[in-house]
């Protein structure tokens, strides 16, 4: 554990807690170190590791400025947009990140940094959030945000600019499946994907479930875990506890893969 090896080959790097992980078009994978507040990048032909966020400090500065040269507070979510520009869940500094990848540049991409509940339709450069935890993309271009300790879910239009409340009070807690998205509880989401036809699946980590938001509907159901911590059976994944999820994939094929974190397996449902 340690935070060294840039320039150099990546399996000599050092690393300290790395989470979530992305490729590029070019197939260089990037991903979040959380602990030393940093993202990295393997090149995919030269096998080099090189930061391209982040200083290796924790705290808050930089905007405008060379990514390398700012400071970050946990990073965790990562995400590219249809530039190929790259999205950062600054977790403790309670904002997005974005850094323009070629230019090396890093900006506030949305939020002011106070923990507040965040107001329905603002505009997402002015708005609060609390606690952004991971972000997906739709196909039509919006971005979806899970706030963690905001416990809630929201879509920023990026067309517009604007943040649009979909799911969760804003209580923690585990009531409303089957019913409307905003009048459901939820329970400390840290984990959220877009399946290919547009239902967004996140983990509710704190319930020990996963739940999905039917965007048709506007309702959330249940998809797997039954609200009480366990180790499975497998089959029936309303009959199946989980411990903590925190990492979930939708693939093309709408296999749900999940991290089943402190039962230290990955599930999948077909």
């Amino acid at each position: 554990r340690g935070y060294s090896g840039n320039g150099g080959p990546a399996l000599e790097a050092e690393l300290n807690e790395p989470y979530e992980i992305r490729f590029d078009r070019g197939e260089n994978m990037f991903f979040v170190e959380m602990r030393n507040h940093v993202v990295r990048r393997v090149d995919a032909k030269t096998k080099l590791i090189s930061t391209v966020a982040g200083t290796g400090k924790e705290g808050f500065s930089g905007d405008g400025g060379p990514a390398t040269k700012a400071e970050l507070r946990q990073p965790h979510s990562i995400q590219f947009d249809e530039q190929g520009d790259l999205l950062i869940c600054d977790i403790g500094n309670h904002r997005i990140r974005k850094v323009v990848v070629k230019a090396g540049l890093i900006s506030t991409f949305a939020g002011t940094g106070e923990r507040l509940p965040t107001p329905d339709g603002a505009k997402f450069s002015r708005a609060p959030l609390n606690g952004p935890r991971a972000i997906d993309f739709d196909r039509a271009g919006n971005l979806w945000l899970a706030l963690r300790e905001g416990n809630s879910i929201y879509k920023l239009e990026l067309k517009a600019g604007t943040i649009h409340h979909v799911a969760g009070t804003g209580k923690s807690g585990f009531r409303g499946n089957g019913g409307p998205a905003l009048e459901a509880t939820v329970s400390g989401p840290k984990g959220i994907s877009v399946a290919p036809g547009g239902n967004v699946y996140f983990t509710d980590t704190e319930s020990n479930t996963i739940r999905m938001i039917d965007v048709r509907k506007g309702t959330v159901e249940l998809v797997a875990g039954t609200g009480e911590r366990g180790d499975g059976p497998d089959g029936d994944p309303l009959k199946c506890k989980l411990a903590r999820p925190h990492g979930i994939f939708v693939d093309a094929d709408g296999a749900v893969f999940i991290g089943d974190s402190e039962n230290h397996r990955v599930r999948v449902i077909r």
